[in-house]
């Protein structure tokens, strides 16, 4: 089945009509360039950044129907090829919002923006005036018996912690007790009214200027209660890395001192602050919709099409903003019309070699995923198929092909038979597969393939991957910092059309082999979240 689908895909895209799985590195079958120009109409200023409930993000939705309807696929949301999904939005007013610092009586007023800025994915308590307590990392690890909460009284204080997590805290590990539903878990369990973030000056994607530019955007949750993983928390923070020697202020300690330990992951203290944070927060609330897009490729086999493997990648990004060099439009090329750029191209190739899996493949174009998860997290939680008929995801978010695809960097590499099958089918495409280089970064949370982890299904995303250190890890970083959530990050940039092919072989080639295997993926015995599955959530 797998060749078949090659030798036609092959033939579709005029290129060498050689077996699949034993192209050589220098000859494949997608060309990069189909993908490019689905990327082009997705990331141009006419879709106006892709903002969730926005018009441009409307006018993107149905321009991938549009593409999926030509493709054949049949639709399979709950409105044709559409899911809405219900979110509410919040917005800072800064005219009446403030943050201060307080010491014997005396406050001193932050710069919002310069000093600190506001989350508002929470919903903020009007006023909040508590001490606060520096908690190292703020991790509560019980399968490693870490506790940076243990001994403290933590009861209606405000947390300050540094973003990370110690050395020798496995990767996934690390980042699922980073993610926001953690985070605020163990904020409630220990009484806490809210957290003071301190990004780590070590993994830091963007530079605080940049960051601070995008305070005024709304955050969002979705309206599900029992989706909202930010209920009970009052006060949400982020101060920046650059002035966080205020926070230490009396306290016999130094933000230097703590950013050095931090750099390396090393064992971080935990002490009472000298200073009480009060707080003032004015928001602007309403309540919006927006959808996920679904599509079916039915399978082949009478049986197994009844099971599906998901493709999924989000369609939105940020919209309209503050300007960059005075551009205003946050077109989201990489991040992630890439993706779903992929998708279409996956989707019309399959077309045209009249080639289907034995299994049936899902297209899932989620919305809201710069808001935290919520389309991936809605779908997971309310699939438009029976949940128990998904048997994996396979993610691709901003897989960035800028440099060439010679390592291909496997998020959940280790967790599920899934890690086996991508080193298999990268292997034989001349690819060499790593796990993340960077667990600072917190990525294994930080895109779609969570929400499904969550659900117990197996799932992982990749993206091209470089050796750290290396002059391609160098031009990965200045991409991160310059481009990442920036009006540049458009179609204007360089981009590796050989390595977006190559990685699209890759994606062809797992997909198929996931929907034609004998067995569905499992998660490894020794994966810590295997307790996601359903019958083991029952019994934990």
């Amino acid at each position: 089945m797998l060749k078949r689908f090659a030798v036609a895909i092959s033939i579709a895209c005029l290129l060498s009509p050689a077996p699949f799985v034993a192209q050589s590195p220098a000859s494949t079958n997608f060309n990069g360039q189909t993908w490019w120009d689905y990327v082009k109409v997705l990331a141009s200023d006419d879709m106006e950044g892709r903002e969730t409930g926005s018009a441009g993000l409307v006018k993107a939705s149905a321009y991938v129907v549009d593409q999926l309807k030509k493709s054949g696929l049949e639709p399979a949301g709950m409105n044709g090829f559409y899911q809405p999904v219900q979110i509410v939005s919040r917005q800072i007013d800064e005219s009446g919002s403030s943050l201060a610092l307080v010491s014997a009586g005396k406050s001193q007023p932050l710069v919002l923006g310069e000093d600190a800025m506001f989350s508002t994915r929470a919903n903020l308590a009007p006023s909040v005036d508590a001490p606060l307590v520096f908690v190292g990392y703020g991790l509560k690890v019980p399968e490693r018996n870490y506790d940076d909460f243990a001994g403290l009284n933590l009861k209606n204080k405000v947390l300050v912690f540094l973003s990370g997590s110690p050395a020798g805290m496995p990767t996934a590990l690390a980042s699922h007790y980073q993610s926001t539903g953690e985070r605020a878990r163990t904020l409630r369990e220990v009484g806490a009214v809210g957290y003071i973030s301190i990004p780590n000056p070590a993994s830091m994607d963007i530079p605080w200027s940049r960051m601070t530019l995008a305070r005024a955007r709304p955050g969002m949750t979705l309206t599900d209660p029992s989706l909202d993983d930010t209920k009970d928390v009052r006060l949400a923070v982020t101060f920046n890395p650059a002035h966080a020697e205020k926070l230490f202020t009396g306290s016999g300690h130094t933000f230097a001192e703590i950013a050095a330990l931090g750099k390396d992951r090393g064992d971080l203290p935990h002490f009472p602050l000298a200073l009480g944070l009060q707080a003032k927060a004015k928001l602007i609330v309403k309540k919006i919709e927006s959808s996920n897009i679904v599509a079916r490729l039915p399978g082949s086999d009478p049986t197994l099409k009844e099971q599906y493997v998901v493709l999924s990648a989000h369609l939105d990004h940020l919209g309209i903003g503050e300007p960059i060099n005075g551009d205003r439009i946050y077109n989201g090329a990489m991040d992630n019309a890439s993706g779903s750029a992929m998708l279409l191209d996956l989707a019309a190739a399959m077309h045209a070699s009249q080639v289907k899996p034995e299994r049936s493949l899902l297209f899932l174009f989620v919305t809201a995923e710069e808001k935290g998860l919520l389309g991936s997290k809605y779908f997971a939680a309310h699939p438009t198929v029976p949940k128990s008929s998904i048997i994996a995801d396979l993610n691709t978010d901003m897989f960035l092909p800028i440099i060439p695809l010679k390592i291909l960097t496997v998020q959940g590499l280790s967790e599920s038979d899934l890690g086996d099958d991508a080193r298999e089918v990268a292997t034989q495409l001349g690819v060499v597969v790593q796990p993340d280089p960077e667990p600072l970064r917190n990525a294994f949370v930080r895109s779609d393939q969570y929400s499904f982890i969550r659900q117990g299904i197996p799932s992982l995303s990749m993206s091209v991957g470089s050796v750290k250190g290396s002059p391609e890890a160098a031009q990965q970083k200045q991409w991160l910092t310059e481009r990442y959530h920036a009006p540049s990050d458009d179609t204007n940039q360089p981009v590796d059309l050989a390595a977006a092919g190559k990685y699209e072989d890759v994606m062809a080639a797992l997909a198929m082999k996931v929907a034609d295997a004998a067995q569905v993926p499992q998660w490894k015995s020794e994966s810590f979240f295997r307790r996601f599955l359903p019958q083991a959530s029952a019994g934990h």
